[in-house]
C-alpha cells in the first residue's frame, strides 16, 4: 500500500520559513518524480514544484520561484520543500504527490499526472 505522509506545516509570520517533509512508503520512491501542490477551500489544486527521480532537476511555479526549494533524499524516501520569505498568499493546504510509474522527466505540473497523494498539511502565513 502506497503512503505519502506530509509534515512540517504550521503557523508562521510573513517573511518566515517552514520546511515541509513528505515521507513515502510502498512504492519505488527513487524512480518516481515527486511534486507539491497546494489548495485553498473551493479552489483548484495549484502546482507548486516538482523534482525528478534523482533530485538533479526541479521546476517551480512562478509564484514561488526564488523562495521555495525542493529536494529529496532517496535513502530516506523523503522529499523536502523549504519555504522561505513566506507571504500570506502562500496560506493553503500543501500536498505531496508521486507519479504512477517510474518517470524520467520532471515537469509534471498537472494533478492528473500523479497517482498517489498525501493527506495534506496546513500552512498558514499571518501578515
Amino acid at each position: 500500500q502506497v503512503q505519502l505522509v506530509e509534515s512540517g506545516g504550521g503557523l508562521v509570520q510573513a517573511g518566515g520559513s517552514l520546511r515541509l517533509s513528505c515521507a513515502a512508503s510502498g512504492l519505488s520512491f527513487s524512480s518516481r518524480a515527486m511534486g507539491w501542490f497546494r489548495q485553498a477551500p473551493g479552489k483548484e489544486r495549484e502546482f507548486v514544484s516538482t523534482i525528478n527521480y534523482s533530485g538533479a532537476s526541479t521546476y517551480y511555479a512562478d509564484s514561488v520561484k526564488g523562495r521555495f526549494t525542493l529536494s529529496r533524499d532517496n535513502a530516506k524516501n523523503t522529499v523536502y520543500l523549504q519555504m522561505n520569505s513566506l507571504k500570506p498568499e502562500d496560506t493553503d493546504v500543501y500536498y505531496c504527490a508521486a507519479t504512477p510509474y517510474p518517470a524520467g522527466g520532471y515537469r509534471y505540473i498537472r494533478p492528473d499526472e500523479y497517482a498517489y497523494w498525501g493527506q495534506g498539511t496546513q500552512v498558514t502565513v499571518s501578515s
